[in-house]
């Protein structure tokens, strides 16, 4: 697809398989760059190949060790920087402390914030990402970024996979709600939405669901699953509320803590995750875990991105 000149794209340790994936969707073989630990746990970067006058790719998402990550991607931006990369890319498919996005409390750091700067001052040009927790996040940085949305690849699976006259789009709290309605109104289908009252942190109190589901599939929507207690929750509130069955799909899929247990004892018939985390693991733990590759829809906007293409056509459609 593409001649290999002028463009390079490099890993980092946090994902290499979704590496992969892009590069074999470009066409190019990932670059060469060699990544190693000191005793001390300080983070060493080798670039082994040039990159004058290049267009840089740096592929790291905000997984596992996160701080390591981090680390891994400002080391690797600077180093193409100082050896004269034409222009430096991120693509970050999770980034990292993304739900530290606002000072919600007294003395709470804007952390997300930070990162921004952190990449930025690290000699970044361009940022590509998936499914801001927060949109404000975009307004951090001083260079572009591109937000990707997954929605595209959820609407084909379920258009691929369920009889759209059966189905209901539930957002499991009000702050995904306009992710959850977007999906809907394209499906053309109904939607509803749980009220949920926190009493502290990853702990629900009490969940009222707003809308009807009696006789339906729900498909509960959401941005990320860490502990999972909450999407376990509503879709026992939509069991008991007439649903036929509950799918969850998630463009994050963290599964932190007990969340493997949590979800195979729950009335979730499947859990559709995307792979902008390593879930290979997470699949070997818990049987209800499906996932579906963005792999292609990165690569692509990778491959637009270089030639000077929209990528808005993404926001719509899932490439082939």
């Amino acid at each position: 697809m593409l001649n290999g000149s002028g463009i390079k794209i490099f890993s980092g340790t946090s994902h290499p398989e979704l590496a992969e994936i892009i590069a074999r969707r470009i066409g190019l073989p990932l670059s060469k760059a060699e990544i190693t630990r000191s005793g001390i746990g300080e983070t060493n970067v080798t670039i082994a190949e040039s990159v004058r006058e290049d267009d840089v790719y740096i592929i790291n998402t905000g997984c596992g060790t996160v701080n390591t990550a981090l680390m891994e991607l400002c080391i690797m931006i600077h180093a193409c920087k100082i050896a004269s990369a034409k222009r430096i890319t991120a693509v970050i498919p999770l980034f990292p402390y993304s739900r530290q996005d606002k000072k919600d409390k007294s003395r709470a750091p804007i952390t997300a914030k930070l990162v921004a700067n952190m990449i930025q001052k690290a000699g970044c040009d361009h940022v590509i990402t998936m499914d801001l927790h927060a949109s404000q996040i975009q307004g951090f940085f001083d260079v572009p970024v591109d937000k990707l949305y997954a929605e595209p690849s959820a609407i084909l699976y379920i258009r691929t996979h369920f009889n759209i006259d059966d189905v209901v789009i539930v957002s499991p709290d009000a702050g995904g709600a306009k992710r959850a309605t977007s999906i809907a109104d394209r499906l053309g289908v109904d939607f509803a939405l749980f009220h949920k009252e926190r009493k502290k942190a990853n702990e629900v109190s009490r969940m009222v669901l707003v809308g009807n589901v009696k006789d339906k599939i729900a498909i509960l929507v959401d941005d990320m699953a860490d502990t999972c207690g909450t999407l376990c929750l509503a879709a026992s509130h939509l069991s008991e509320a007439g649903a036929v069955k509950v799918f969850g799909f998630v463009t994050h899929g963290i599964l932190s803590g007990n969340a493997l247990a949590t979800i195979e004892a729950s009335n979730l018939e499947k859990l559709i995750v995307t792979n902008t985390l390593p879930q290979n693991g997470n699949q070997a733990g818990c049987s209800k875990i499906e996932v579906i590759d963005i792999g292609k829809v990165l690569g692509e906007v990778i491959r637009r991105s270089h030639y000077g293409e929209s990528v808005s056509k993404l926001f719509h459609e899932v490439p082939y």
